[in-house]
């Protein structure tokens, strides 16, 4: 191994042990064989390598830029580019957004998705709304469902399951829409604090919810969502107020305004946005996964002031560092590789 790696403000014990668990290489054997300088030269020359791809940078000029941003920990890119990038592996994103329709083979079909998004170290969101409710008539079986929460479950155990194989704990975002007949079992569903651990889970409010809230007015439950005739109403202000008290007791439910996101979407053509990353700040569309990374303000303070020229170089760096990162990653299911690509969203952050 190397010699010690001294950045410009000395790693503390936790962050070495952090990088040692996580994201430093080791040999068959289990040895590290990269130490904090290694990493981000590794990062660094895999990501830009796919400047000679377009010929607006000079690669050789560009590695320099990146290794001095991360090894001085002024820009950081999110954990599976920290350990894939130049590896094998090869996943570099931090989160996706998968579809699930009302079939067994979508169902079933995503899972297996997310299994292999989770193994590299991906985050996974879905919205769960199109499920049919518990009870619904299922016409091909002849049988009733079991409704959205149970195949939140399913997913759950999956992630507990694939978590044991992977670089890092699974995390998901289950979401579902305020208006989902299942939405009061949704809203309940983490009570006891030990249900559904790798979800973070949202109700998906439209501005029409919020406006009943406030007039206490009814909401209609409906399915699926587009349909007039109603299945039952219920009161929006109780929803809301089990929605507080569930998020005060257990930290879930979130709240996503559907409304919202979907004014500032940037390709309304592709369809609505439904969910998000399993944090919350990145909305995608189905099979759109983002990659993320954050910048240390505090390298941008000079005499009690933000050097926002400086920081304004950076940003620009930053951002191309994050697209180069959708032509580098290695994408382990080929709808999400063409839809990133198509779209080119990523995410850049402060910390």
């Amino acid at each position: 191994m190397t010699a010690p790696f001294i950045p410009s403000i000395p790693l503390s014990d936790h962050a070495m042990s952090v990088l040692e668990k996580r994201f430093l290489l080791r040999d068959e054997s289990g040895q590290l064989i990269e130490d904090p300088s290694g990493l981000f030269r590794r990062v660094a020359r895999a990501i830009a390598e796919i400047d000679d791809k377009y010929g607006d940078f000079r690669r050789e000029e560009s590695e320099e830029v990146f290794f001095d941003l991360m090894s001085s920990l002024t820009f950081l890119p999110n954990s599976p580019t920290l350990m894939n990038a130049g590896t094998s592996r090869g996943q570099l994103a931090g989160c996706f957004v998968l579809p699930i329709e009302d079939s067994m083979e979508s169902i079933y079909g995503t899972l297996r998705d997310v299994a292999l998004i989770q193994k590299s170290g991906g985050g996974t969101g879905f919205s769960f709304s199109h499920l049919r409710p518990r009870g619904d008539y299922i016409q091909s079986t002849r049988g009733v469902s079991s409704g959205p929460v149970s195949f939140m479950r399913l997913y759950d155990y999956s992630t507990q399951i694939n978590r044991l194989g992977g670089t890092r704990a699974g995390a998901n975002m289950g979401v579902l829409r305020h208006d989902h007949p299942d939405i009061l079992e949704f809203v309940n569903s983490k009570k006891g604090g030990e249900s559904l651990s790798s979800f973070n889970i949202s109700v998906m409010a439209t501005d029409e919810f919020m406006c009943a809230i406030n007039s206490g007015e009814d909401v209609t439950l409906r399915f699926p969502a587009h349909v007039r005739s109603p299945r039952r109403k219920f009161s929006a202000r109780s929803l809301f107020d089990q929605i507080v008290a569930n998020a005060w007791e257990t930290g879930d439910p979130g709240l996503l305004f559907y409304d919202r996101i979907n004014a500032a979407n940037p390709t309304p053509h592709f369809g609505p946005i439904e969910a998000t990353n399993p944090c919350g700040e990145q909305p995608l569309l189905p099979y759109e996964s983002c990659n993320l990374g954050s910048i240390n303000v505090t390298r941008f303070v000079r005499s009690s002031a933000i050097d926002y020229d400086r920081l304004g170089t950076v940003v620009a760096h930053a951002v191309h560092f994050l697209d180069n990162v959708l032509d580098a990653n290695v994408y382990p299911v080929d709808p999400v590789r063409r839809i990133t690509v198509a779209n080119r969203k990523v995410g850049l952050g402060i910390m």
